[in-house]
């Protein structure tokens, strides 16, 4: 008896070696892949060259997207089915590189956030939202609870969101906005928590070092990269100073 509670408690070690080794890869990609689409969104946003690039002003002062600028907004959208479903035949390579593509993608795709928000009010939210994340990413990490339920509540949540803002882009409601933003940090901020619990369970039970665990790595970098990104900028539409 004693011996086998010995493996048990072996077991138990091992697989929380596993997981807290997988966590902190996941964890590192995604914060480079943060300071990637941080870099380029405000190299993007103060260059009016490269601005142009993707936006382009008429007499009147309107903006219009360019056929890039177009590509840019899509894009990431493509690579992210891409690699959702061709991840198993991909190469470690092939979804590293997509990985990166899509930071630099979705940093060129958020530069617009530095026309229409002060410097300040981008900083002030981002570092908030850093603090968010983190105080919910160690909740997820930390509980005894099963979020699995609650996940399932956010993600119908995160479903509610997007009808609801495709409906208001015919409204152009502004209260609605409100409550879209307001409803939007309470999902992802849950989805931080549920997703972190998740990811932490998939680390337990993977054998290290294969490369199908490198790949998996760079999918929960991603997943918890977009719970940061929209927190951020539910976040910025409730907060942020406007120009």
């Amino acid at each position: 008896m004693e011996t086998n509670n010995f493996k048990y408690v072996q077991s138990e070690e091992i697989s929380s070696t596993l997981s807290q080794t997988f966590m902190a890869s996941v964890f590192s990609w995604m914060s480079a892949a943060l300071v990637i689409t941080s870099v380029i969104a405000y190299y993007f946003g103060v260059d009016k060259e490269l601005m142009s690039l993707l936006r382009t002003t008429d007499i009147t002062g309107r903006f219009h997207t360019t056929g890039l600028g177009y590509i840019v907004m899509f894009s990431p959208l493509a690579i992210i089915f891409g690699m959702g479903y061709g991840m198993r035949k991909m190469s470690y390579p092939v979804v590293l590189g997509l990985f990166l593509l899509f930071a630099a993608l979705m940093g060129a795709s958020l530069s617009y956030i530095f026309l229409a928000y002060t410097h300040t009010s981008i900083l002030t939210v981002f570092v908030s939202t850093a603090g968010m994340f983190g105080l919910m990413s160690l909740v997820g990490y930390t509980t005894k609870t099963d979020l699995t339920k609650f996940g399932s509540i956010m993600t119908m949540g995160l479903f509610g969101i997007i009808i609801a803002s495709l409906v208001n882009m015919f409204l152009q409601n502004g209260a609605l906005d409100y409550i879209i933003s307001f409803v939007g940090v309470l999902v992802f901020v849950g989805l931080t928590a549920y997703d972190v619990q998740k990811l932490k369970r998939i680390g337990a039970g993977l054998e290290y070092g294969t490369e199908e665990t490198k790949k998996l790595v760079l999918w929960g970098a991603l997943d918890l990269y977009l719970d940061f990104i929209n927190l951020f900028l539910f976040l910025l539409r409730l907060f942020g100073d406007r120009k």
